[in-house]
């Protein structure tokens, strides 16, 4: 699987985090893992107005191709926002918040495509090892 196999919606939603700013953008193939949904899309905020700004970033982007979140969880000033669109989820992180649910160890064995910043090449990974935009470890 490569990125550009990854649903679109998903791909806008990870533009919209590019667009904000968001750190360790991450995500998650589920499918085949008995989740409750197909993907994950993880990122993180430097702030809480970061974070909402992430939120509201991708609930804009995929509201303009008609995609609409399902559920919201998170309200002003946490450190967790989380948006249930149904087949993905978007889990988007203080720092902290990151680090102590820890969603890429519970989910160590699924397939995984690293965003860096928006600048970067797409490191694709699968079981935890790190590729850069060649294929190379």
């Amino acid at each position: 699987m490569t990125s550009k196999s990854l649903r679109p919606e998903i791909r806008w939603a990870v533009e919209a985090a590019q667009d904000k700013q968001a750190g360790d953008i991450t995500v998650l193939n589920l499918s085949g893992a008995g989740a409750f949904a197909e993907y994950f899309l993880l990122c993180s905020g430097r702030s809480q107005p970061q974070i909402r700004a992430i939120a509201e970033a991708i609930e804009e982007q995929l509201g303009r191709h008609g995609v609409r979140v399902t559920h919201r969880e998170g309200k002003v000033g946490a450190e967790w926002v989380l948006l249930d669109y149904g087949g993905f989820i978007v889990h988007i992180f203080s720092p902290r918040a990151r680090e102590y649910y820890d969603l890429e160890r519970l989910w160590r064995s699924a397939e995984r495509f690293n965003f860096s910043a928006p600048s970067d090449a797409l490191r694709h990974t699968s079981e935890g090892e790190s590729m850069n935009e060649h294929g190379q470890p």
